[in-house]
């Protein structure tokens, strides 16, 4: 048996590679590789770094779906079943779509996949597949078998995941509505060894909030801080009121800390049932505050609720310039499905498209609903200048040397390459179209 991991990609355009720069190792493939049975041969195909060659003889095709990547993931499956092989789909997307994602599939696996993952490759083995295994928030204290990354120009930056979920129910967030705002940490035993035994210096812990249980991130960052590595994560700005939190944070290691400040406008984060956010007047203080103990944060801004002008966007771009962030997400709003914001979208008529992320006319960079003050392709065009200006080369400069100020040699590098690039991404990634059917098939 020959099983094939398949990771796709937004959307590229004909024979052409995927655009952007990050690029880094499926954990969640690593993950099912260590529980794979050793008589099982394996392959990894990552769309976003390589063409996925149909002309290699392979049994079963497991795709990971997101909801951006969701049309580009079924195009895959229809080209793999025309060839005999049978296809199964995990992930975020078909959890909260299933009825969706059985049209194109052979089986599915409702939630993470550990513990149903021995169980469906049995069944296959044995002719007895399902259509549906159900996996739910299982851990394993199996590591992550990254084998399969050999050979592939991932960034050579370590993911690890030292807990899933999140408390708080942010309407936007599928996460929160995946874990059902949940948080289930994993042992710190299992995340220490995993830390010893990697191959690279700097490390991006992936979890959604690192910081949801601030008591259980205290204890795990006192037991890394022996292993002298250097890290990033994702956290909410709530956290640099607890000094001490951050004092350990940056003992631990941490250089980086992307921090989703979405909005300058109360109204929106009340809209976004975001009231947790500190108020207007602390974001100062507390953004000084993690800045001192020398930890950058790298912001991001959702632009399209209804308290959005144009001014939103010109105070949003000067506060992220006078606080010269390591750099800054300009996002405009997407209705994920199975969200509340889906559902209050969808309830007020105001989706442009049902399904954007299965829509031929969906490009990458546009708005799948109407916004309340402005139209939907000013509020696009608004979040494009707003990433162009902040990327310009004096913006680039200035928040270089406030970085190397507070950051190691290793970050400061990372801070060129992500920066340098990143106007230039922005041009070429507008307009993609999000999946296509443009694989050849072997004749």
């Amino acid at each position: 048996m020959k099983l094939a991991f398949i990771v796709p990609a937004i959307g590229k355009k004909p024979g052409q590679k995927y655009i952007g720069t990050w690029k880094m190792e499926p954990l969640t493939i690593a993950i099912l590789k260590a529980i794979t049975p050793p008589h099982i041969e394996t392959v990894l195909y990552d769309d976003r770094i390589e063409l996925i060659p149909y002309d290699v003889s392979i049994d079963v095709a497991l795709i990971t779906v997101e909801t951006y990547t969701a049309k580009r993931s079924y195009e895959i499956a229809k080209n793999y079943k025309k060839l005999g092989v049978t296809v199964i789909m995990g992930g975020y997307h078909v959890t909260l779509c299933k009825e969706e994602a059985t049209l194109y599939t052979d089986c599915i696996v409702i939630g993470n996949a550990e513990a149903v993952w021995e169980e469906l490759l049995s069944d296959y083995e044995h002719n007895k597949l399902k259509k549906e295994y159900f996996g739910g928030v299982a851990y394993t204290d199996i590591l992550p078998d990254r084998s399969l990354f050999q050979g592939k120009k991932y960034l050579p930056i370590t993911l690890i995941e030292t807990g899933r979920g999140c408390y708080h129910r942010c309407e936007f967030c599928s996460i929160s509505r995946y874990y059902n705002g949940t948080y289930y940490k994993r042992s710190h035993k299992s995340i220490v060894q995993e830390i010893k035994q990697s191959r690279h210096k700097y490390y991006f812990f992936v979890d959604d909030n690192l910081v949801a249980d601030p008591k259980n991130a205290m204890e795990l960052f006192y037991k890394i801080e022996p292993l002298k590595i250097k890290w990033a994560g994702q956290g909410t700005l709530s956290m640099a009121k607890n000094l001490e939190l951050i004092q350990a944070m940056k003992r631990s290691g941490c250089e980086l800390m992307l921090i989703g400040l979405e909005s300058l406008e109360q109204g929106n984060l009340s809209q976004m049932n975001k009231s947790f956010n500190p108020s207007r007047g602390e974001y100062d203080i507390l953004i000084k505050r993690l800045h001192d103990a020398g930890i950058c944060i790298y912001a991001t801004f959702i632009f399209g609720y209804d308290s959005d002008t144009k001014d939103t966007f010109k105070q949003t771009l000067a506060f992220a310039k006078k606080h010269r962030f390591f750099t800054v997400a300009f996002n405009h709003l997407l209705p994920f499905p199975g969200t509340k914001l889906y559902d209050r979208l969808k309830a007020e008529g105001r989706l442009i498209y049902k399904k954007w992320w299965l829509e031929p006319d969906y490009h990458y960079g546009e708005l799948a609903f109407q916004p309340k003050n402005l139209n939907s392709q000013e509020v696009s065009n608004l979040c494009r200048e707003a990433r162009k200006s902040y990327s310009s080369l004096p913006t680039i400069l200035r928040r270089g040397f406030q970085c190397m100020r507070h950051s190691n040699l290793m970050t400061w590098f990372i801070f060129w390459i992500m920066n340098l690039r990143l106007g230039e991404e922005i041009d070429e990634k507008m307009n993609i179209p999000v999946g296509c059917n443009l694989d050849e098939l072997p004749k």
